[in-house]
């Protein structure tokens, strides 16, 4: 799954990797947790090719199923977003990526887990393939979103068995195009990007904390055992 993501790049970065139409006014955040406002980009279906980035609560309540779910969904599942009725209709018109530069999962053993912070290609911006509605159960004025997941690749696979969608650059365009509403030209994009995007490490367990949001979240774990004595 996808509970927790980063995004700490500059708006003028954000805007040029997406091609926006105008650069975004977004803060730095390093511990985005579900329920709240999260960047997504999506095409606008009377400007073809024109790319706007918006806020929507992160939590899918679509208009029909917002009364009657106290916990939003906060992902789909790529292996059944086409035919769930909660979210064909999105996966069909209304198909977004959100902005990150980097997200967590949490490896269990037993009792324990450990968050690690995953980036891709040395921190590189990337776009997690996410649905998007008008309705947003708790705040109708900014709407809300799911982000997909799918299996996960082999780098990830020892920690976790889901993780986010992510798109290849050049399957933003097919993928926003709300012209696209036929399930088989979309189904392919609907797979775990390469382990070798992939790099990872242990994170400090603060990040469990929603309230902490600060650089150091995204460091490596400090590992004491592994220092000398007087070190």
């Amino acid at each position: 799954m996808c509970g927790r993501f980063f995004l700490s790049k500059s708006n003028a970065e954000i805007a040029r990797h997406f091609a926006l139409a105008a650069e975004p006014a977004l803060a730095p955040h390093f511990n985005i947790a579900p329920s709240q406002a999260v960047p997504v980009v999506r095409e606008r279906a009377r400007a073809p090719g024109v790319r706007v980035l918006e806020l929507r609560r992160w939590g899918f309540a679509p208009g029909f199923a917002a009364a009657r779910r106290a916990r939003p969904p906060i992902n789909a599942r790529a292996e059944t977003v086409a035919t769930s009725p909660l979210f064909r209709e999105a996966f069909a018109r209304r198909r977004g990526v959100v902005a990150a530069d980097g997200f967590y999962e949490w490896q269990h053993r037993g009792r324990s887990a450990r968050p690690f912070a995953v980036r891709v290609q040395g921190g590189a911006l990337f776009g997690m393939a996410a649905l998007w509605d008008r309705h947003g159960g708790a705040d109708d004025a900014i709407g809300s979103c799911a982000i997909v997941t799918t299996e996960a690749n082999a780098r990830i696979a020892p920690i976790h068995d889901r993780m986010p969608l992510i798109l290849a650059p050049d399957d933003y365009a097919l993928w926003l195009d709300p012209s696209v509403t036929d399930p088989d030209r979309l189904l392919p994009l609907l797979r775990p990007c390469p382990a070798a995007w992939i790099d990872l490490h242990p994170v400090d367990r603060r990040v469990n904390d929603v309230r902490e949001d600060d650089a150091r979240l995204v460091e490596p774990e400090r590992d004491l055992f592994a220092q000398g004595v007087g070190s």
